[in-house]
């Protein structure tokens, strides 16, 4: 269910919102101390001296309003403090429909844990003052090169459908160890599903859900430029094909083995880069075409 936010964009961030669940609470305030234990009650009471928590309604909520389940509350999400990443985007196209972006390693497309500012979507938003700007397909953090996005409420879903059709078609260079033992080209396919821990995937038996074309571009001593084309689009789906081949990719903190958090280390970035897109427009019915400038 959609509901207009009453709170308007500020500084390039959107307000959050939140369904409250079933549950029985004091007041308002007793809720967001249970919901959010990381934010002070002096924060949230702040917050609401300067109006910045309200119901669907646009009504300030105060700390001794009643919390009911169903109701759905508007508030800024904040971050008291943030690392800056020291790389920039590129534009690489914009129209009245799509804003293509040509994106560093280490940032976030959309908000999230301790990203807030410091993510493309704010950015952008920030710089361009585009307010109804979303991404319309997934790419890491870790991963650099092209992404789309649309700020056209009345075009989205027809860009949207490309990727849900898979008539888009994607391109990805990748830095591995070399595999002298198999021929390329070669397609490998397997079955993903999301692993223990909810930030990895695994393979499992059973029919294949993801496939991957894959080639070699050239040889780099022990190490070989792959060129990688998903036909699907499952999470992390080209750091699992080729760590299951023997050639994880470089610098990837997650697999084979899932490593501590690098935090606000910049300086092994993941070899893998969204090298290009293309896919037949279906407003103007042009063949489209976007490349990185980026290079592994």
């Amino acid at each position: 269910m959609q509901v207009k936010p009453p709170l308007p964009i500020r500084d390039g961030v959107a307000p959050s919102y939140l369904w409250l669940p079933e549950g029985q609470w004091e007041n308002i305030l007793v809720f967001l101390l249970v919901q959010f234990p990381d934010v002070s009650e002096a924060t949230w009471r702040a917050r609401m001296e300067k109006r910045e928590l309200l119901d669907a309604n646009g009504t300030a909520l105060r700390a001794e309003s009643p919390a009911r389940r169903g109701m759905c509350i508007f508030y800024y999400r904040e971050l008291e403090e943030e690392t800056p990443i020291p790389f920039e985007e590129h534009i690489l196209h914009r129209d009245e429909h799509l804003l293509v972006i040509d994106k560093p390693h280490f940032l976030p497309v959309t908000p999230g844990g301790r990203f807030l500012h410091e993510t493309l979507l704010v950015r952008l938003k920030k710089k361009l003052g585009l307010e109804h700007l979303t991404p319309i397909h997934r790419l890491d953090r870790e991963t650099a090169g092209v992404i789309l996005f649309s700020h056209s409420l009345a075009t989205r879903g027809k860009y949207q459908a490309l990727f849900q059709q898979r008539t888009i078609s994607k391109t990805y260079h990748a830095l591995a160890k070399h595999l002298p033992d198999l021929r390329f080209p070669l397609t490998y396919q397997s079955r993903m599903l999301e692993g223990e821990r909810f930030f990895v995937m695994k393979e499992v038996a059973g029919t294949p859900n993801s496939a991957t074309k894959i080639k070699v571009i050239e040889r780099r001593g022990d190490l070989s430029l792959y060129e990688l084309r998903p036909s699907t689009g499952k999470k992390h789906q080209l750091r699992v094909h080729l760590a299951s081949l023997g050639a994880p990719i470089i610098n990837d903190a997650f697999y084979p083995v899932a490593l501590p958090c690098k935090g606000n280390d910049f300086s092994t970035p993941l070899k893998l880069l969204a090298k290009s897109i293309a896919f037949d427009d279906p407003i103007t019915e042009e063949k489209r075409y976007f490349e990185s400038k980026r290079s592994l």
